[in-house]
């Protein structure tokens, strides 16, 4: 107990954040969301018609500076979040850990909470570097990219049951796979096994936000005050996440298992 304590302890940046304030902009703000999403999808059509005239630009120093500033936010966020997170398990269970709103207002977590959907618009710039090095754009990131930043600002408005597990896993998987890039943009050879670690971590991911969701739709049924959510939120939380389950299962079997196949022919 001491020690879940001690991981609680508050820095001052996280003790003076005032989510009052933040879940009233977000309440007045979230339909931004579609602005940054329509002009998103208009740079990345646009972009990439103009880069068809172009040469690559190379980008590797700005790249590796990006991935590691997302790396680095996302270890912290996973660390305090995930601390959060043991903390509710180990003193109040599952139950709570899922249905809890304390994860928007409470001590550690409301920083970081509101850290995490604000860090889902400036996550798009992601795309620019796939565009101006003239990278293959598959549709699993750009549809990824839309549907995380709409849901995320729409939820954070509302204090929906669930958000906790949401954040936390995402800024887990968040913090190994922009590790990684940075990594690999910085020229060091990691292991493809590596990238088949983060796909599959993916994966696990969107299984457990479907069970998430159905938990909470479960539970909401019997104590709405004590489990709060709505049926169009689960709706498209789920409707997203199992949209993502099949997309990056597929993504998985195409870029590990179909080409290990093809290697195995070859030889």
């Amino acid at each position: 107990m001491n020690m879940s304590v001690l991981t609680l302890q508050e820095y001052e940046f996280e003790k003076q954040f005032n989510e009052n304030e933040a879940i009233q902009w977000m309440q007045e703000n979230w339909k931004k969301s579609f602005l940054f999403s329509a002009l998103y999808a208009a740079f990345i059509f646009g972009g990439r018609h103009l880069m068809n005239k172009r040469a690559k630009f190379e980008l590797r120093k700005p790249l590796v500076l990006w991935s590691l500033t997302l790396a680095v936010f996302s270890i912290f966020g996973a660390l305090r979040t995930g601390a959060y997170m043991v903390y509710i398990l180990m003193t109040k269970g599952l139950k709570q850990s899922v249905c809890d709103q304390s994860f928007y207002n409470g001590p550690v977590s409301k920083f970081w909470a509101y850290a995490f959907v604000l860090s889902k618009a400036p996550e798009l710039g992601d795309t620019i570097f796939i565009i101006l090095r003239k990278q293959k754009l598959i549709f699993l990131h750009w549809y990824h990219h839309i549907t995380v930043l709409l849901y995320s600002w729409y939820s954070y408005k509302d204090m929906v049951a669930g958000g906790g597990w949401f954040m936390t896993m995402n800024y887990g998987v968040h913090a190994v796979m922009y590790s990684y890039y940075a990594l690999r943009a910085a020229g060091f050879r990691v292991s493809r096994k590596f990238a088949m670690f983060i796909t599959l971590s993916q994966i696990t991911q969107m299984l457990m936000g479907c069970v998430i969701n159905y938990l909470v739709f479960n539970w909401m049924q019997h104590d709405n005050d004590q489990c709060y959510s709505h049926f169009q939120n689960i709706f498209w939380s789920s409707l997203m996440y199992l949209s993502y389950l099949v997309l990056f299962c597929h993504f998985f079997f195409e870029a590990y298992i179909g080409k290990m196949k093809k290697t195995a022919k070859a030889e």
